[in-house]
């Protein structure tokens, strides 16, 4: 398995974290992995709901010192 697109969005405030996930996502064929980072606190229920509402798998999400931390698989 390759790694994981890399998305930086620390610093960006909704609902730019999700659009910047959305557009990387829909380049990449399905069941590739994207790691976003960010630093906005609506992004712990933005990313979430995105996922479900587009068919993606959240594969995991952490918080690192007020870095969120997402693993998300393309459906």
């Amino acid at each position: 398995m390759s790694a994981p697109i890399e998305i930086d969005a620390r610093g960006l405030l909704c609902p730019l974290p999700v659009l910047r996930l959305r557009k990387v996502l829909a380049e990449l064929p399905s069941g590739a992995l994207v790691r976003l980072e960010a630093t906005d606190g609506a992004s712990w229920i933005d990313v979430p709901h995105f996922c479900a509402q587009d068919g993606h798998v959240l594969v995991s999400a952490e918080d690192w010192e007020g870095v969120k931390v997402y693993l998300v698989r393309k459906g």
